[in-house]
């Protein structure tokens, strides 16, 4: 396997524009407008948002993000990873970096809102292997047939 990395990355970024087409495509791709909660790049570049960029040998292939949304408490934004790259742990890699840089900021819970679609199947399965458990809708958000609300627990 060719070497990983993460790093801190610029959304706005324009060798970005393949991983963010690809991301609002596949939000796109089974769920109605009104239940996409996925934040642009000029979101993603606010400030309280951390975002990082996985590289493989040199190539970038993923990206995601930590919104922080009160002291303790951090959600996890735009997390993907090339369809073409998948398969081989890295978006296990990039949740991994996610939930330990949340560690870091002091944060005791972490949560997500993903898709209730067929397609988001798989990061439903990612995130409840690495500890996520489903929660009620959080910092804004309300019920949606559309979407799966998940927390985990860092304490």
């Amino acid at each position: 396997m060719a070497a990983t990395e993460i790093t801190r990355g610029d959304p706005l970024s324009p060798d970005l524009a393949l991983l963010h087409a690809r991301h609002a495509a596949d939000m796109h791709a089974e769920t109605p407008p009104e239940s996409i909660h996925m934040l642009p790049p000029a979101e993603l570049a606010r400030p309280g948002i951390d975002f990082f960029v996985l590289r493989e040998g040199g190539n970038l292939v993923g990206m995601g993000a930590l919104k922080r949304i009160g002291t303790r408490h951090a959600e996890i934004k735009s997390m993907h990873v090339l369809a073409e790259a998948r398969g081989r742990g890295l978006s296990r890699l990039m949740l991994d970096h996610l939930i330990a840089h949340a560690r870091a900021l002091g944060c005791g819970r972490i949560s997500l809102e993903t898709g209730a679609e067929a397609i988001f199947a798989p990061a439903r399965a990612l995130y409840g292997r690495a500890g996520f458990v489903e929660c009620a809708p959080f910092e804004g958000y309300r019920e949606d047939p559309n979407s799966v609300f998940m927390t985990l627990d860092l304490a």
